[in-house]
């Protein structure tokens, strides 16, 4: 990859039936405590075949207004992930395939104390 990662992610969940397309973030500079959110990071990865193949490793953060709400976003950005992303192209690069390296876990933010779920995906992309 010649570029971040995550603005394809948020891109491509922005997108994604039932989850609303104003929480996906690469960043929570505005965000207000009690909002809900899925914040994406960018945990990690390497090259994987000179100049073909990266792997990306993706950390997703859902936040919600109670523990429930939070899980639920969670688990469908999981669903999204695995399951309907593998084979995408989005702006030229090509979603390979999606492998989990963990699956939501209950993770309440250790400053504003509020539920949040956390999750984490490698990508396997290709330029196209």
């Amino acid at each position: 990859m010649k570029a971040d990662p995550i603005p394809l992610v948020v891109s491509y969940l922005k997108s994604c039936e039932g989850i609303p397309s104003d929480t996906p973030t690469g960043n929570l500079l505005g965000r207000e405590r009690g909002d809900t959110s899925l914040y994406v990071i960018h945990s990690g990865g390497f090259r994987m075949t000179r100049e073909r193949m990266d792997r990306a490793d993706i950390l997703y953060d859902a936040y919600g207004k109670d523990r429930s709400s939070a899980a639920g976003l969670a688990y469908l950005t999981r669903e999204f992930l695995l399951e309907d992303l593998p084979g995408r192209v989005i702006d030229g690069v090509q979603i390979l395939d999606v492998q989990e390296i963990s699956s939501p876990r209950y993770y309440p933010d250790k400053i504003s104390l509020e539920d949040a779920y956390t999750g984490e995906v490698s990508l396997f992309l290709a330029l196209t």
